[in-house]
């Protein structure tokens, strides 16, 4: 693929209306990705949204949240791969919700990064998961996400 080129995951992407944001780097000591043979790790990200859900921010405005959150960490994979495209499988999940203490649908938040990784990688995007409420996430996010991929051989 050229530069400029849109891969057919990007085209996914926007024909349901969504794009990658800009990269947001690390902020600390880590990096947003790391390459272990055809296994990448991609680092822990939060959600460009705050605010507990079950209180500040409901089912559908959460599962929205897992969705940018999402597309905030396939930014970097992109970023660090060159191209979603080489993407082979989504091997993993873990999602982190912000939860009020009487809100116990973790899993139909995460359902909302999880429906957006099925819907552009096919059968190859779905994956084992975890979801868990938290009490607190870092700056308040009301999501975190991080996850593990499996990379062809492609350039």
């Amino acid at each position: 693929m050229e530069a400029g080129d849109v891969g057919s995951v990007e085209k996914r992407l926007a024909d349901i209306g969504k794009q990658l944001p800009p990269v947001k780097p690390p902020v600390a000591n880590y990096l947003g990705c790391k390459r272990s043979r055809d296994i990448l790790h991609v680092s822990a990200r939060v959600s460009p949204e705050c605010g507990q859900v079950g209180t500040e921010l409901d089912l559908g405005a959460a599962r929205d949240t897992a969705k940018n959150a999402l597309l905030d960490i396939l930014a970097i994979v992109k970023d660090g791969i060159g191209s979603l495209d080489r993407i082979v499988s989504v091997e993993k999940l873990a999602g982190f919700v912000r939860s009020s203490p009487s809100f116990i649908e973790q899993p139909k938040v995460i359902d909302g990064a999880s429906d957006l990784l099925v819907s552009l990688f096919g059968e190859n995007g779905r994956h084992s998961r975890t979801a868990t409420g938290v009490a607190q996430l870092p700056y308040g996010a009301a999501v975190q996400l991080e996850m593990v991929l499996r990379l062809g051989s492609g350039e």
